[in-house]
């Protein structure tokens, strides 16, 4: 899988999940929560729409991710609509820019996704995973620690798990500034995950806090 093909993927995939699904989303119910869905992610209000492997599901058609975000959100019935208002960061495209989707790379960061909702569901079944649109990664929060997987980021540039307390512990499983991250493909299968999860959640009760700079 070459970077850049990964890259721009996951830019087009990110931007669908705001402009085309969780922006229109919003409009309609101020929720921006999206969810994995088997194949893909969608919704979890109204419009019902989700992304199905290399094409965009809603209750009447199935259409090609392709075309401009504005495009493809107007051949769904409704209005591409970034979420700047809500938050910073996002997936840094326009709505007149055009997607640009690897079939490869779709299916890499796809099974990453589904990975993740079950793996994060075996390790906290209390929690319902949620797909953020701002950084495009499927988490959750437990005792004041976040668990979840990013198909990647500036931090690392393919698909990972981390494990980020909300206050900074120190130690040497704590290897980036926000915590912890291990790529994917050091992680292969769900039982993998979920012990990296489990290990996480035993360093962040263990490790010492992190000194604040002076």
């Amino acid at each position: 899988m070459r970077a850049q093909n990964l890259e721009h993927t996951r830019r087009s995939l990110h931007g669908v999940a705001e402009l085309v699904l969780a922006g229109p989303q919003y409009a309609a119910s101020q929720d921006i929560r999206l969810r994995v869905t088997p194949g893909g992610f969608g919704t979890v209000t109204a419009p019902d729409l989700r992304v199905h492997g290399l094409e965009l599901v809603t209750p009447k058609a199935r259409l090609p991710l392709g075309g401009t975000f504005a495009g493809l959100a107007r051949a769904a019935g409704v209005a591409a609509r970034s979420l700047r208002d809500v938050y910073d960061d996002g997936p840094g495209v326009t709505e007149d820019d055009r997607l640009e989707v690897e079939p490869g790379a779709v299916a890499v960061i796809l099974d990453a996704f589904a990975r993740a909702d079950t793996a994060l569901r075996t390790f906290a079944p209390e929690q319902d995973p949620v797909l953020w649109p701002e950084h495009f990664d499927v988490g959750i929060s437990v005792d004041e620690v976040d668990y979840g997987v990013s198909p990647g980021d500036g931090h690392v540039a393919e698909p990972y798990a981390y494990v980020a307390p909300w206050s900074p512990r120190s130690g040497a499983f704590w290897n980036t500034p926000f915590g912890t991250a291990r790529p994917l493909t050091e992680l292969r299968d769900v039982t993998s995950l979920v012990l990296f999860f489990r290990e996480g959640a035993a360093r962040a009760g263990a490790d010492p806090a992190d000194p604040a700079p002076a």
